[in-house]
């Protein structure tokens, strides 16, 4: 069948074609010039930035780590090193299992509803059991934190309020107002005991941890929403809560970790100046940080932030409402709330030294506005309008009129009688180490709040931890540097002399078992062969490997572990 269409149009169109074929050719081979230009300036802006934070000495130590890492990754990967790595981590997951899982003769598991709902005694009598079970003696002022108790008297006016507020829901403010309003007036004393402007605005959250995500979420959401940044970053002192970590990951911000100075312990505010850049949405100091307990120099970060123009945010989870009276309780202290202009943003745990039930603490903001950008709305839900200002939806109200009645009842006096009996308990502490312990322990720095950090030249401060472990003390055990360290609360005033007293029986039994292990060596000094601690096995390869994917496992094992019925 022959064409239509006339031979001349299709020499014209034949024509045509050829003609816009170079000029299609052209725009595709622009286009890829383009993309390939964009790309090579994105990274090479990435280099740039990079290089001018960390300097070339820091990039080619942090190649040389990463070289490591991945190389010894690969190692582990091997199929002799995998199966052995994966027989110990059996091992020690075992041993994990047997440590905190309930079993054995007496031990009854519940994995599915009773057929038949038991009677209240039942219950009351298997809680009781349950309370009964083995644990540290955190009620002797045994256990490093954990449990920043109020005493009996205040465990009795919270259970009121839980019994009054129990089935409250924060998300009906309709429903419940008296949980409106406490929530409010909770926000509104905290801002007030940090000094902050009458522009000032809060929410409250589940914990420390949720405060912190909801500063860097809020910081994160400023920066897209008014400057359009896509890839923000956070520079964090190397000390920062794990947190601001936790944070990065789920938020996808890149996080930089600054190190400390190595006497002061407080971050180097000239190498956190240099890693801000465009893509900086938030900057962090700790008041006071969780390992060592030292105060970051908030005011020189806050007249980093001024002149940079990022946020400042001050993670004072831990100083909580112990650092805001220090002052008035007769102990040095340092700026560190919103009276400095470029303090932002200000996360305080009112569970710990507010003594509130579990799962409450406080995100502070210097606007209204800051506030705003944490929040959650969604207007086209089928449900209806939708706005949360947290994580949560649904919340007990019953926490918050706990916390309300904590703060109520404690009042300014009982806050500043608290922190002179904690922050005394943990002057004690240190000057019996700096006094009677050196030179075989040293102060990390110079703490000011409620944690006292050490360590040791002289002996392995990990078997230390090991030998106070076994005379029923439970301290947290640091790393980088290797160092241990205890959060004085209330509980621990009864406990300071015994502390100090075991301690020191710790330190001579570990030197002994030194000298008993050189002279076993010829006189040499040497890896011991006796069996180490839990604490000192377990960092002591934690510092050893360049790696870090075993100890990961462990951790994720751990968790797992907790779940097992």
């Amino acid at each position: 069948m022959s064409s239509r269409v006339p031979a001349s149009l299709r020499t014209f169109t034949s024509k045509s074609r050829a003609r816009t074929a170079p000029y299609l050719k052209l725009n595709l081979d622009l286009i890829k010039n383009i993309i390939f230009i964009y790309v090579l300036l994105k990274y090479f802006r990435r280099g740039v930035r990079q290089l001018r934070g960390r300097g070339i000495l820091g990039n080619v130590a942090d190649g040389y780590a990463a070289f490591r890492r991945v190389s010894y990754g690969w190692i582990l990967s091997l199929p002799w090193y995998k199966a052995r790595i994966k027989l110990e981590l059996e091992q020690t997951m075992k041993k994990l299992e047997d440590k905190l899982v309930p079993k054995g003769p007496g031990v009854t598991r519940y994995l599915a509803l009773p057929k038949s709902g038991w009677t209240d005694d039942q219950v009351k009598a298997e809680l009781q059991k349950l309370s009964e079970m083995q644990h540290a003696e955190w009620e002797k002022g045994r256990v490093s934190g954990a449990v920043y108790h109020g005493g009996d008297e205040l465990l009795d006016l919270q259970a009121q309020a839980f019994r009054l507020f129990s089935v409250s829901n924060p998300l009906h403010p309709d429903a419940f107002p008296g949980v409106r309003k406490m929530e409010a007036e909770i926000v509104a004393m905290v801002l007030n005991m940090f000094n902050a402007p009458a522009a000032g605005a809060g929410a409250t959250t589940s914990g420390g941890t949720e405060s912190i995500l909801m500063a860097c979420l809020s910081a994160r959401n400023k920066a897209y929403a008014e400057r359009g940044v896509t890839e923000p970053e956070m520079v964090v002192p190397v000390t920062a809560h794990a947190a601001f970590d936790k944070a990065g990951s789920y938020f996808k911000i890149k996080v930089h970790h600054i190190a400390v100075d190595p006497i002061t312990l407080k971050v180097d505010l000239k190498k956190l100046d240099r890693m801000i850049n465009y893509n900086t949405v938030l900057i962090v100091g700790s008041a006071p940080n969780f390992p060592h307990g030292i105060i970051d120099d908030i005011a020189g970060l806050s007249k980093i932030a001024l002149r940079r123009h990022v946020p400042l945010h001050v993670d004072a989870c831990l100083g909580s409402f112990l650092i805001p009276f220090l002052e008035k309780a007769g102990f040095p202290t340092e700026p560190f709330d919103f009276r400095l202009k470029g303090v932002t943003s200000i996360s305080c745990d009112t569970h710990k030294y507010g003594f509130a039930p579990k799962g409450n603490s406080v995100i502070l903001y210097r606007t209204k506005k800051l506030r705003s950008y944490q929040y959650f709305v969604t207007s086209t839900w089928p449900g209806g309008v939708y706005a949360s200002p947290s994580m949560a939806g649904s919340r007990a109200g019953s926490l918050i009129a706990g916390t309300w009645a904590s703060l109520m009842r404690q009042g300014e006096s009982g806050y500043l009688s608290s922190c002179v009996n904690i922050v005394g308990v943990a002057k004690r502490i240190e000057s019996g180490i700096r006094d009677i312990l050196h030179p075989d322990l040293y102060i990390l720095g110079e703490p000011k709040v409620s944690v006292v950090a050490f360590s040791s030249t002289t002996i392995n401060i990990y078997e230390i931890a090991d030998h106070m472990s076994g005379l029923g003390w439970h301290l947290n055990a640091l790393q980088d540097p290797p160092a241990i360290h205890i959060a004085c609360t209330r509980l621990t005033a009864e406990a300071s002399e015994a502390f100090l007293k075991d301690l020191g029986a710790s330190v001579t039994a570990v030197k002994l078992k030194g000298e008993e292990e050189k002279k076993s060596n010829g006189g040499k000094s040497g890896a011991s062969k006796a069996a180490k601690g839990d604490t000192a096995a377990l960092y002591g390869v934690a510092g050893s490997l360049p790696n870090k994917s075993v100890i990961n496992d462990i951790a994720i094992g751990f968790i797992d572990t907790l779940y097992k019925a």
